[in-house]
This record gives C-alpha cells, sequence and structure tokens, in this order.
C-alpha cells in the first residue's frame, strides 16, 4: 500500500468530543473521534443510528461547534475563526447536503440554488442561470421556476445535491443523499457528487446507510458509540490507495 502524503491531507480530526447539554442532562455524542480525508477521495460515514456521524460532519462543516480535540480542513480550524469569518469560510470552502433538505419555500428551486453564488456577491441573473444548469445535471431540467413544495421529495433531494455543488466546494459533506431516492437515481446524483470528490484539491465525506453507493468510496469509515471503530478499503480500491 502506497503512502499518503502528509500535504494533501483535506481534514485532519484528532479526539473530537461533542456533548449536548439540556438542562441537568448531558449526551455524549462524540467520545474522542480521529478522522482523515485525503485530498482527491471520497469516504463513506457508516454505523448505526446516534453513533455520532452526522454531528462528525456538522463539526468538520464548521456548523457545529466541538467540546475537545483538533480539527483542520485544509489547515484551517474553523472554530478558531469568527462567527462572521467562519460563515464566509464555508460560503468558499463547503458544500452541505442535510437530510431535511432545508430549501426556501418562497424561491424557485433554480434561485435555491443559486444561494451560495448569490451570499458570495455573484449577479443574481447569472447565478439562477447557472442554478438551472445544475438542475440540469441532476435530472430536473425543466423545472427551474418550480417551487419547492411542488416538488416530491426525491426531487427536493436533488435541489438540495445541486445547491451544495454549484460552488465547486472544497471539501462537500453530505448527510443521507440518497435516503428520498430510487436506486436509480441515487446513482446518478452521487456521480455527481463522487466527481466533486476526485478533484486533486477537493474531497468528500457521505454519511449513508445505503450499501448500494459503497462502491463509490474509497474508503468505508465505521463509527460505534462516538468514535471510529475500524476503517475498511474496498477491494476494488484497495490496489489504488
Amino acid at each position: 500500500m502506497q503512502a499518503r502524503d502528509p500535504s494533501s491531507c483535506a481534514v485532519r480530526a484528532r479526539g473530537v468530543e461533542k456533548v449536548y447539554v439540556t438542562g441537568d442532562t448531558q449526551v455524549v455524542a462524540l467520545r474522542g473521534a480521529d478522522l482523515e480525508v485525503h485530498c482527491g477521495e471520497i469516504v463513506m460515514l457508516v454505523g448505526p443510528s446516534g453513533c455520532g456521524k452526522t454531528s462528525f460532519i456538522s463539526i468538520i462543516a464548521g456548523l457545529l461547534a466541538r467540546n475537545g480535540g483538533s480539527l483542520e480542513v485544509f489547515g484551517q480550524d474553523p472554530q478558531r475563526l469568527s462567527s462572521e469569518a467562519r460563515t464566509a469560510w464555508r460560503l468558499r470552502n463547503v458544500g452541505f447536503v442535510f437530510q431535511q433538505f432545508n430549501l426556501i419555500p418562497t424561491l424557485s428551486i433554480a434561485e435555491n440554488v443559486a444561494i451560495p453564488l448569490i451570499l458570495q456577491g455573484g449577479q443574481r441573473r447569472s447565478a439562477v442561470t447557472r442554478g438551472a444548469e445544475m438542475l440540469e445535471r441532476v435530472g430536473l431540467g425543466g423545472r427551474e421556476g418550480s417551487s419547492p413544495t411542488r416538488l416530491s421529495g426525491g426531487q427536493q433531494q436533488r435541489v438540495a445535491i445541486a445547491r451544495a455543488l454549484i460552488n465547486a466546494p472544497r471539501i462537500l459533506v453530505c448527510d443521507e443523499p440518497t435516503s428520498a431516492l430510487d436506486g436509480a437515481t441515487g446513482q446518478r446524483v452521487m456521480e455527481l457528487v463522487a466527481a466533486a470528490g476526485r478533484a486533486p484539491d477537493r474531497a468528500v465525506i457521505v454519511v449513508s446507510h445505503d450499501d448500494r453507493i459503497y462502491h463509490l468510496a474509497d474508503r468505508i469509515i465505521h463509527m460505534d458509540d462516538g468514535r471510529v471503530d475500524r476503517i475498511e478499503t474496498p477491494a476494488h480500491r484497495s490496489s489504488h490507495v
């Protein structure tokens, strides 16, 4: 097995801890989780519900603060940034596909997809045009003027994926991206997601219970009880790692 170049590390997490506190109740989500993700790599994060997967990727994406451990994403610790700087950092570097889609019902789906470009100061008309082009890539061409409320759950999922991809993010983080999709559509959109991670300066992390897409992974990271339990390299990838 060929050794990785340390300088190619997109994500380096060491001993990451996360505790949720509600009143007198504490729930430990992460108990010292370690992970490295390299540029040009696609990793799948798998494990039972409640094992800390979503907390882990939310911390990596700068959406959630950790309680302990260290994290670098392309050399930057998002938690050390001010709230305003962290938001700007996410816009430049992170694409996130949420389980709940988080689409804005008062905007068309092309406008929803264009939001990352508009927030970075892009001209609205050209951003929406690019949004329509991304919708074509996920199989929603011709629907760009539709409201999210007129779409099925699977169609809304594809809009969310298009929005995450439009900015060509350096790190793409997906939480159950195929949960609302049929097999054929799931494969189609996951091939787009995987292609985003093959660039030498980008990486993809996918949380999924869908074993139909595991073949796209370079490594499968198994989590349990708030920690990385083991790492699996699919047989068809092992000669390339």
